[in-house]
């Protein structure tokens, strides 16, 4: 989604940023987010942001990030796990159940997919903070009826000010252990939010700044992209990362990424990590 509709003109690169953790923590913005945003615009640079966080339209994420930070940017592209379900569910299907909240629900509808209580295609599970014991319980013998069995994302659980609370992950895995069938994952790092971010990059370079090395580190190394991990959201200060996963560069908070941008920020050669 673009909020002005100018198209792919030319950019220096691409920033993919997550934005929990990143630019803010639940309802509070991360101190200087949003002059970091703004700085990295005027050098040249498009701006992404990519959530898993299914509970909100790519409007209301927009919304959000002007209320919590202040910043007021123009012809920001939005991607959600939300989105990359809706797309990847309405290739084979028309009908799903959905557990999760009026978000999903609104983007599934947009994609032109009918939301019934019984006899689903699908079923596409996201965030639902009102969850209960019998939606649970509806979903998982849908599943195993027979209909295909969808999840926005895997996170376990997402930051707030207080701390980790649970995310989609936990309703994923009630549902997969009383379904016994795994779901189809399509939110970061998996392949249908690869897809969607890489429909909306712009220029030559591409950089993902994120706080979960699980999904938005992954992500960034499966498409070839640089990665950026800050230390504001599930990551703490002293935690290394090993593996494939390691980030390119790792920063206290999204405010240093302006001067990092500036100093290595240049296009890179196809066969550069």
């Amino acid at each position: 989604m673009s909020t002005d509709g100018t198209g792919n003109s030319a950019h220096t690169g691409t920033i993919v940023f997550d934005l929990d953790g990143v630019v803010y923590l639940g309802d509070v913005g991360v101190p200087g987010a949003a002059e970091a945003l703004n700085a990295v615009a005027n050098l040249g640079w498009h701006i992404v942001f990519a959530t898993n966080n299914s509970t909100r339209t790519p409007e209301m994420v927009l919304r959000h990030v002007k209320a919590r930070t202040g910043f007021q940017g123009v012809d920001i592209d939005v991607a959600t796990s939300a989105m990359a379900a809706a797309n990847w569910t309405a290739r084979d299907h028309e009908s799903v159940f959905v557990v999760g909240e009026q978000g999903l629900c609104d983007t599934l509808l947009e994609a032109g997919l009918q939301i019934v209580e019984d006899h689903p295609e699908a079923v596409v599970v996201g965030l639902d903070r009102g969850i209960d014991y019998e939606t649970i319980a509806t979903a998982a013998r849908m599943i195993r009826n027979g209909a295909t069995y969808i999840a926005t994302n895997t996170d376990a659980t997402f930051p707030t000010p207080e701390g980790p609370v649970p995310g989609a992950g936990a309703i994923v895995a009630a549902i997969t252990k009383a379904s016994g069938r795994e779901p189809i994952t399509c939110g970061k790092p998996e392949a249908p939010m690869v897809d969607l971010v890489r429909s909306l990059v712009r220029g030559t370079s591409v950089w993902v700044v994120g706080d979960r090395p699980e999904t938005d580190l992954a992500m960034a190394t499966r498409a070839g992209w640089r990665s950026v991990l800050v230390l504001t959201g599930v990551t703490v200060p002293g935690e290394y990362i090993h593996g494939d996963d390691e980030p390119d560069f790792t920063l206290d908070s999204i405010a240093s990424l302006p001067g990092l941008i500036s100093a290595h920020g240049q296009p890179r050669r196809n066969n550069e990590r």
